[in-house]
């Protein structure tokens, strides 16, 4: 048993809709959350910055006593799980793609036609592609990415009409010209804007990353040992800008199942010298 928390990191707020369904699933169990909001959007960056971000995050919840780390960014999880998997070996680091892949290929047939939707970054490292065709070869997958939907969502721009016309620019003629029937959520914003995109492609069915990435988190901790024996008394959520976004995304996320949540701020310059102060090289 292991009553350290679990550290859960994104590039904003969109990690947060992973959450739930380890509340429910597995109540005992602490959070920590890093939501990188002052430096979203991470998926139109280069590579090399999105690493040196997520070494500086990942540092931070390895020196704050984390006993795993769930990558809820499908643009990390794309670029550089490996590279984190190198920096923290004695950490298990978790990707949210292989569950989401691994499921969209145990439910589709040579007779689907499955699309992934993403950032810039996860659509160009073919990431969903390689795994889900690494679990069945026969599938059919179109991908596009939708770079514009994130920083909508961020600034909380989601009932409105701007945001279905922004889905429609990036999806009629995707959906059509393909001939989706399957979508896969590829950015854990996504599921923010779920019921938009269900309620303009009512045919579709929907893959969601989100919820898929809860049966890893099991088996890592059955594997490791390492389930909570009691409920922690809080979970913590940082931001590296403590937005009034962030916040009432949290509470709205959040509301039916009231937990204690503590609300803390860390600037980018402190993400970078670490706790201890030493400034740390990439």
């Amino acid at each position: 048993m292991d009553n350290r928390p679990i550290g859960f990191f994104d590039s904003g707020l969109g990690g947060l809709t992973c959450i739930p369904y380890l509340m429910d699933a597995l109540p005992t169990e602490r959070i920590i959350y890093f939501g990188d909001t002052a430096r979203t959007p991470y998926g139109s960056k280069a590579v090399s910055t999105i690493r040196a971000f997520s070494f500086e995050i990942s540092d931070f919840l390895v020196e704050s006593g984390v006993k795993m780390i769930v990558i809820a960014c499908n643009t990390v999880s794309s670029t550089c799980i490996d590279d984190l998997r190198k920096r923290h070996p004695s950490t298990p680091i978790l990707g949210i793609i292989s569950p989401a892949a691994h499921t969209t290929a145990n439910i589709c047939g040579p007779e689907n036609r499955i699309g992934v939707i993403g950032t810039k970054a996860t659509i160009q490292s073919n990431a969903y592609r390689t795994k889900i065709l690494g679990y069945n070869r026969e599938l059919d997958i179109a991908q596009t990415a939708c770079p514009a939907l994130v920083p909508l969502i961020e600034e909380g721009i989601i009932l409105h009409e701007i945001m279905d016309l922004s889905i429609r620019y990036y999806l009629d003629h995707f959906i059509s010209y393909n001939a989706i029937d399957t979508l896969v959520l590829g950015c854990t914003h996504y599921p923010l804007i779920r019921n938009n995109i269900q309620k303009l492609y009512p045919n579709l069915r929907i893959v969601d990353p989100s919820q898929e990435i809860l049966r890893s988190i099991g088996d890592a901790l059955a594997r490791y040992g390492i389930f909570a024996a009691s409920a922690g008394a809080e979970h913590t959520f940082y931001a590296s800008d403590l937005s009034e976004n962030f916040v009432n995304m949290i509470r709205r996320i959040f509301e039916s199942t009231n937990p204690n949540i503590v609300f803390k701020t860390i600037d980018a310059e402190t993400l970078r010298r670490g706790r201890n102060g030493a400034n740390h090289g990439y």
